[in-house]
């Protein structure tokens, strides 16, 4: 590792560190089950032609403004900065595109490149731009990005009338796999993210400017934190439900989820270690990663399963007190 002072702030640069070392436990799982769903070689050998990356490519070549020393030079330092930072093997390229909606992305295959919307330049400062631009950095160096884009095509290109060999009930269920792993990778992008400004307040007023706007000094953190809490600890049975269902037609999970998965990723002192030079260089074992991912999907099932049989378990008490005492009376 090698300090480097960019903008007064020395800031660590990982050499040779592979994603594995921030990645989350629930991605790597999702990732494998991913993996696994029927059909899924013959939607990327479909979707995925010989000149779909070319074209993705000339879309943005004829309707963005690509990022040079002359082209946006402030975004080009900060895109080197975040590059530099997570040890890119090869430098995408970074795009700007006029788009009023607060998003950006990672897209391609083999040459992956990324698209920042203007919505979002606007909005955010430097610091947090440079957390974006390692958001999605996080995404290509874990090679999201391959099953991400084919999300997008899937999703856009599955109405028409294509020469495409699975039904219409397997493509959806490799559309709701991919959804699924989609919002798990988002967590580990967003550790890539906080690796890359080292900073976990930008990463935070990230999420808060996601989820209100611009407007932060009409924001507080302290109560933000306490709204994600407010929002984790609602575990009746029917906000347990509601939470299932509101989920499940978002790319990303909800900014106040984010926020709570990354400060227990701090808390855990994981976070520290990799700034103190302890991380991996070469892929490792998921066995204590499924451990981890199993206890949170279970902690997650339990939250939203319990409350419905505690509701049932009461009801059913209820109907047996009742008939009990009816029976007295008679």
């Amino acid at each position: 590792m090698k300090p480097k002072k960019q903008d007064k702030k020395v800031r660590i640069h990982f050499e040779g560190i592979h994603p594995n070392s921030w990645e989350h436990p629930a991605d790597k799982v999702a990732l494998n089950s991913l993996q696994k769903v029927p059909g899924l070689d013959i939607a990327i050998k479909t979707f995925f032609g010989s000149t779909t990356e070319k074209s993705l490519k000339l879309i943005a070549l004829g309707s963005a403004v690509r990022v040079s020393k002359k082209q946006f030079p402030r975004l080009h330092k900060l895109f080197t900065e975040a590059c530099e930072t997570l040890d890119m093997e090869r430098r995408p390229e970074l795009f700007v595109s006029q788009n009023p909606f607060f998003n950006a992305g990672a897209v391609g295959m083999d040459d992956p490149f990324v698209i920042l919307n203007s919505g979002l330049i606007d909005i955010m400062d430097d610091q947090e731009i440079l957390g974006v631009m390692g958001h999605e950095l996080g995404h290509i160096k874990s090679g999201h990005v391959l099953y991400k884009t084919l999300l997008i095509l899937m999703i856009r290109l599955s109405t028409f009338t294509l020469n495409i060999p699975l039904s219409g009930l397997a493509i959806a269920g490799i559309i709701a796999a991919l959804k699924e792993w989609d919002r798990k990778s988002e967590l580990s992008a967003d550790r890539a993210a906080l690796l890359t400004t080292q900073d976990p307040d930008v990463s935070i007023h990230m999420l808060m400017k996601m989820a209100g706007g611009k407007q932060l000094e009409e924001m507080d953190l302290g109560e933000f934190i306490a709204q994600a809490e407010e929002y984790n600890n609602s575990n009746s049975m029917m906000e347990s439900v509601y939470k299932f269902l509101n989920t499940l037609g978002l790319s990303h999970p909800m900014p106040v989820i984010r926020l709570l998965e990354l400060m227990n990723w701090v808390r855990s002192g994981a976070y520290d270690n990799l700034l103190r030079g302890f991380y991996s260089k070469e892929e490792g074992d998921f066995t204590d990663d499924f451990k981890e991912a199993a206890n949170s999907y279970k902690t997650d099932i339990k939250s939203t399963i319990d409350p419905i049989i505690d509701s049932t378990t009461k009801k059913a008490r209820e109907i047996f007190d009742g008939l009990f005492t009816s029976e007295k009376e008679n």
